[in-house]
């Protein structure tokens, strides 16, 4: 009997590192796949739409809306967002792990319709170092900048709805974090009902003999 596979669900204001750890997560672990979300924003440079991003018309947007074809979708900073139900609920089916890069908008709307889930809040060492990676990273306008910025408190305060938080002050260490909370959760009861029943069975025929 497969195991059905667990997802897990990383959300934190701009500029803590979740695409980072998502890359290094996904690299350490073969079982792991990444759920590409859709969006209406435009491209940033070196984005590639199937890789990083499906980039659809708000058209395109809307119609999947309305056929259902979403997990969870959320406006964000005016731009659309929302994670392709089909592909997420095949892998999980099939016993892989999926792991979700998105806002806490839409966290909250996966937990609610799918309350199994694993959601992990990533936090930024302080609100100093926060802003120093927003500057450095070079990819919004100043007015993004400060509109991000200021919505931060309110953001922080989103933690307390998720499973976890882990502090992203070094990569390697926040990525090992999260692979012993995966690790944790695969071991947790609920999740093996299968397997206990199984042995049980096992230990019943044996004793037959």
């Amino acid at each position: 009997m497969t195991q059905q596979g667990i997802l897990i669900v990383l959300s934190g204001p701009s500029g803590t590192g979740k695409g980072t750890i998502c890359r290094e997560l996904l690299r350490n672990d073969p079982n792991l796949n990444y759920s590409i979300s859709a969006t209406t924003r435009l491209p940033r440079a070196g984005e590639v739409n199937g890789v990083n991003y499906w980039f659809v018309s708000r058209e395109k947007f809307q119609a999947m809306i309305e056929n259902d074809e979403l997990l969870e979708w959320a406006e964000v900073y005016g731009n659309f967002y929302g994670t392709p139900r089909r592909y997420v609920m095949d892998l999980l089916s099939s016993g892989k792990d999926v792991v979700l890069e998105i806002d806490i908008q839409g966290a909250l709307q996966i937990k609610k319709k799918f309350p199994q889930g694993v959601f992990i809040y990533i936090l930024p060492p302080s609100l100093d170092e926060l802003a120093e990676r927003i500057h450095k990273r070079g990819t919004d306008s100043a007015e993004a900048i400060k509109q991000r910025l200021s919505c931060v408190t309110a953001e922080l305060s989103c933690a307390y709805n998720y499973h976890y938080f882990v502090v992203n002050d070094e990569v390697d260490r926040a990525v090992q974090k999260i692979a012993a909370i995966i690790t944790a959760e695969k071991c947790r009861v609920e999740r093996n009902n299968g397997l206990i029943d199984s042995i049980c069975q096992t230990s019943r025929r044996a004793a037959k003999l």
